[in-house]
């Protein structure tokens, strides 16, 4: 089931109500599904599991640590190489475009590397997350961005037809090649709009590199809400200003 064109226009917001719900877990007021204490997270649930497995405690905490970090800068890394190819106003805008077909980057690996890197992200930051709302995020951002996904492909496929069936034929939508499936096309990537386009990701990348090791989830979220605050105000600077000349409209 694809997204409504609602849904897409206003998916910055929803995403951030999903995630803001998932940290927060409201329903534990009432349900008291998580317990208490300074591990109740995810990051300190499976440090625990693995700990009763026979690994140290804090071996445990070291391991979960380096695959979020990993997650995280793999879903940086990600989307700002896709965004590098876009336009300003395609990654953060409200309104899907189609005038041009992508065909560089990461998009002759896979059809929605920006979609994928959000995924990657989201894994990343579940850890710091209650284990309840980890699990209403999974349920209900997963789908939520495979409607996206959905929705932005239909919408491709009436604006550019037999091209855009052409690339779908070689290219998978989530699931990287190991290989560049198409040529490339030959657009210039603009790295430092990327870079500014994606400072969330970047700034809870560098979070969990940078204070992890002192094992303080709430340390991480607040150095997360520091980059997201960053990252608002850098979106509305640019959401509100003029396009640079070169932000050719394209479909992410």
């Amino acid at each position: 089931m694809k997204a409504t064109p609602f849904e897409f226009r206003y998916r910055f917001w929803i995403l951030l109500t999903i995630f803001a719900l998932a940290f927060t877990a409201p329903w534990n007021y009432a349900l008291h599904l998580d317990g208490a204490g300074p591990n109740t997270h995810v990051w300190g649930q499976l440090a625990i599991a693995l700990s009763r497995s026979g690994m140290n405690i804090a071996a445990a905490f070291r391991l979960l640590l380096i695959v979020g970090t990993v997650l995280a800068f793999a879903g940086a890394a990600l989307r700002t190489w896709a965004s590098a190819y876009m336009s300003t106003d395609v990654v953060r805008g409200g309104e899907m475009r189609g005038e041009a077909l992508v065909a560089d980057g990461p998009y002759r690996f896979v059809r929605n590397p920006l979609y994928l890197g959000s995924w990657l992200n989201a894994l990343a930051l579940s850890l710091l997350m209650p284990a309840s709302g980890a699990i209403f995020m999974l349920i209900v951002f997963t789908p939520y961005l495979l409607r996206l996904v959905l929705q932005e492909e239909r919408h491709l496929a009436l604006k550019l037809g037999q091209r855009y069936a052409d690339y779908c034929a070689h290219v998978p939508r989530l699931f990287p090649a190991l290989r560049p499936r198409i040529a490339a096309s030959g657009t210039r990537p603009n790295w430092a709009r990327a870079i500014v386009a994606e400072i969330f990701l970047w700034g809870t990348a560098i979070s969990f590199a940078a204070v992890g090791w002192q094992y303080n989830a709430h340390l991480l979220i607040q150095c997360m809400l520091v980059s997201l605050g960053l990252s608002l105000i850098v979106r509305g600077f640019f959401m509100s200003g003029d396009r640079a000349p070169d932000d050719a409209a394209q479909s992410s």
